[in-house]
């Protein structure tokens, strides 16, 4: 059974994790090569310009498979050295891989997104919540530390002192209070979180999709970079798209008062 199921709906993929029996949790040996070819997979795809990434079920993600964990198997199995390799391999690659998706990602959260789940929804661009869902960072719970780069996500997500609050009280926050906190941008009833993740997806979709990967890369480069470098990417970025036919198409709609139709040329 594929633990990222992929459905393509005209230019935008819906990705789903797909261990519902478990709360999707994750930790299996195999399961970050799993995730970095889809992602691969989708950069390539240039017709898919949004994607949106979800749980099946009645959870997001409960994060790493504790029962593993406790039983010192697949990803938590051997040594110190050993785990430390697991997680590289296993939770660091799917971190990277997800994050390094060039469209941009809508997380739909359902239900609980705990741990290494709270953690892949804030890799994406944009949350939002089913009125059921919650969020926690619970490692210290079972005498762990955010594995999976959690630490560098979520203070950029909700700021330094929220993140802190969350990470050293191990709370679980409601939809409300994530919408409250800005790590969700709005809350939905669960019934409607679907359709409300493709509405957004298609307003997306509707950009042009040169601009658009380029765009995103803009927003995350201008999280870390320095002004001046952000400036000089910007400027390349611009040269490009001036010589884009999408960029023809978007002026000459305008001028003619008419909605323009991007083909990614």
């Amino acid at each position: 059974m594929s633990l990222l199921l992929v459905e393509k709906r005209a230019h935008v993929a819906l990705l789903t994790l797909n261990r519902p029996e478990s709360m999707n949790a994750l930790g299996a040996i195999g399961d970050g090569e799993a995730i970095r070819i889809v992602c691969d997979e989708i950069n390539r795809d240039r017709d898919i310009r949004c994607a949106i990434l979800t749980g099946a079920g009645r959870s997001f993600s409960a994060g790493g498979d504790v029962k593993s964990m406790l039983e010192k198997k697949g990803a938590f199995a051997g040594h110190g050295v050993d785990i430390r390799e697991s997680y590289r391999r296993e939770f660091h690659a799917l971190s990277s891989a997800i994050y390094g998706l060039e469209m941009p990602l809508i997380a739909a959260v359902n239900g609980a997104a705990v741990g290494l789940g709270c953690d892949l929804a804030c890799l994406a661009d944009i949350r939002i919540a089913s009125d059921d869902a919650r969020f926690g960072v619970t490692f210290l719970k079972v005498g762990l530390i955010p594995g999976d780069g959690g630490s560098w996500l979520l203070q950029r997500v909700v700021g330094y002192s929220r993140a802190a609050e969350m990470l050293y009280t191990g709370k679980l926050i409601d939809a409300g209070n994530a919408a409250e906190w800005g790590l969700v941008s709005q809350v939905v009833p669960a019934a409607e979180l679907s359709d409300v993740a493709f509405q957004l997806a298609q307003q997306i979709a509707v950009q042009p999709p040169h601009a658009l990967r380029l765009a995103k890369s803009l927003m995350r480069h201008g999280r870390a970079a320095s002004y001046e470098a952000v400036m000089e990417m910007s400027a390349t970025a611009q040269a490009l798209c001036h010589l884009t036919g999408d960029h023809v198409e978007g002026v000459s709609a305008l001028i003619e008062k008419r909605t323009p139709t991007f083909r990614g040329q």
